[in-house]
């Protein structure tokens, strides 16, 4: 099998940390944010993945050749010279994608969820139609463009964008399976597959829709990232719970769901958790505390440092008793001096922090 994962473009949304690293690269819960999405391609029996890119791709080839040779699975690099949209890049890979008659799955490259890539392929060979659409249920459906099935059926009649009264709570969670006779349907050109492609084949009888269980959620900005983070580690807390750290034989209070690389050190009289990842050789001091939020490798966390709500970029240093809130998130290698508060602040790389940041701002 075969898969295609939209990377795109800037990462704008999730800068400061895509000034240093491709969004994909960025880990997440102490992970490439794209080794997620590949392990589980993989674990499906797919053996060819397409990174569709159009910003940056010398900088994951080295890494991602690493994981070809761990995984035994070929990554190939399809290069757009101009933004193709979420469906000009399927024709652009047109000789992978189409290369035999077997289906190929399409995901976009900031969803986090449990991916459900074994049960969609046998759903979606079930159906023989030409495509499946993994749909997740929302409490607030009009802010969003929902799916709406047929009566009794898997098959979409329609879609319908942030509707005024109740038709349906799935909206698309942006995975896909298609077999290859969809990329006749598809010119080389900037084309929204959910716009100009989907509709067409709900019309004509096409397009399934395959209902996600469990945690969803789009990470591609900081706030949602923080919350992808808490669901990705109650999950973790019920399936793997091995994996997160122990407050019985731990040398500080765990509040709970508390990921920890191994190589971290901790000090002590340090309160952590609920909802923090430690990354590698992160260094805490202590007495600090630590409450939803993400800390990335080389971190330097000083004494009786507060932190909640934001993401510490990596190599960054947060001196004596600063107080960081209100979705912060600091770049590569940023300082902030001692008894800094900062509430709100994104703080590009590189930069050092020595008044206090008391509303939201960037910080260039």
């Amino acid at each position: 099998m075969k898969a295609l994962i939209l990377v795109g473009g800037f990462g704008t949304r999730l800068r400061p940390l895509t000034l240093t690293l491709p969004k994909p690269l960025v880990e997440f819960c102490n992970k490439p944010m794209i080794l997620h999405q590949i392990e589980g391609l993989v674990k499906a029996g797919v053996t060819d993945i397409v990174l569709a890119v159009n910003y940056r791709p010398e900088i994951m080839v080295d890494l991602l050749k690493n994981y070809e040779e761990k995984y035994k699975v070929k990554i190939t690099f399809s290069v757009e010279t101009e933004p193709l949209g979420t469906a000009g890049p399927l024709a652009l890979a047109k000789e992978i994608l189409a290369k035999d008659k077997s289906p190929f799955f399409v995901l976009n490259s900031d969803i986090i969820c449990e991916f459900p890539f074994e049960q969609l392929r046998d759903f979606h060979g079930a159906h023989k139609n030409e495509g499946t659409i993994v749909v997740t249920k929302v409490n607030e459906p009009s802010k969003y463009g929902v799916i709406v099935n047929r009566r009794d059926s898997t098959l979409i009649e329609r879609f319908v964008e942030k509707p005024a009264e109740f038709v349906s709570n799935k909206i698309n969670a942006g995975i896909y399976i298609f077999t290859p006779d969809i990329l006749d349907r598809i010119e080389l050109k900037p084309t929204s597959i959910e716009k100009e492609i989907f509709p067409k084949m709900a019309t004509d009888s096409q397009l399934h829709a395959f209902d996600l269980e469990g945690f969803w959620m789009d990470v591609g900005q900081p706030k949602d990232f923080l919350t992808g983070t808490v669901l990705y580690l109650s999950n973790l807390s019920k399936k793997q719970p091995q994996l997160l750290a122990n407050s019985t034989i731990d040398n500080y209070v765990c509040g709970g769901n508390v990921l920890v690389d191994p190589t971290a050190k901790i000090g002590k009289d340090c309160r952590i958790g609920p909802n923090v990842t430690i990354g590698p050789n992160v260094i805490i001091g202590n007495g600090v505390r630590l409450q939803r939020c993400v800390i990335l490798e080389g971190v330097r966390v000083k004494d009786f440092a507060w932190v909640k709500n934001s993401i510490i970029g990596w190599h960054s240093t947060l001196g004596r008793w600063t107080r960081l809130e209100g979705v912060s998130v600091l770049g590569d290698d940023v300082a902030v001096n001692d008894e800094i508060y900062v509430n709100g602040g994104c703080i590009l790389p590189h930069k050092c922090i020595a008044t206090n940041i008391t509303e939201p701002q960037i910080i260039m």
